[in-house]
């Protein structure tokens, strides 16, 4: 897992060779004007969502506490503050059902081992073994959720 500003971006650009277009997009979009839903940035090794939802409880967060197989997440913020559970994957215990590969999610009944803030202008990136828990919170969450084809 990796959380900073996306004014810092540039340096993670080189960590997978999609990570650059991803990053181009956040920083040349009018991301108050992108409409809600889907946005291809690449076909299916990279596409943008676009979110504006009501946070969560906690409770409810982690009981979808999940991770991927196939993509890496790039989650921005650009309006609210999100809190976000945190714990690696190879220390996860207890999965809660198998992995969804048409969803491409796996869920854990693992509690988070800690949790996280994230302001306007950060981001996080998720791989494979970060088991995240999102949209914690109160009031509105605008950010734009940009999956990444891991391999």
């Amino acid at each position: 897992m990796i959380v900073d500003d996306l004014a810092l971006s540039s340096k993670y650009a080189s960590l997978h060779p999609r990570f650059k277009a991803a990053f181009d997009f956040l920083t040349t979009q009018s991301l108050e004007n992108l409409s809600l839903g889907k946005h291809t940035i690449d076909g299916d090794n990279i596409f943008a969502i676009v979110v504006n939802e009501e946070a969560v409880p906690m409770l409810e967060s982690t009981s979808q506490f999940e991770c991927h197989n196939q993509y890496i997440d790039i989650q921005y913020v650009f309006g609210g503050v999100e809190t976000i559970g945190y714990k690696h994957r190879a220390t996860c215990v207890e999965p809660r059902g198998e992995y969804n590969a048409e969803k491409d999610v796996l869920f854990f009944e693992d509690a988070p081992d800690f949790f996280f803030k994230l302001y306007p202008g950060q981001f996080g990136i998720y791989f494979p073994d970060d088991v995240h828990a999102p949209m914690i919170g109160e009031g509105k969450i605008r950010k734009v959720v940009i999956k990444v084809l891991f391999q």
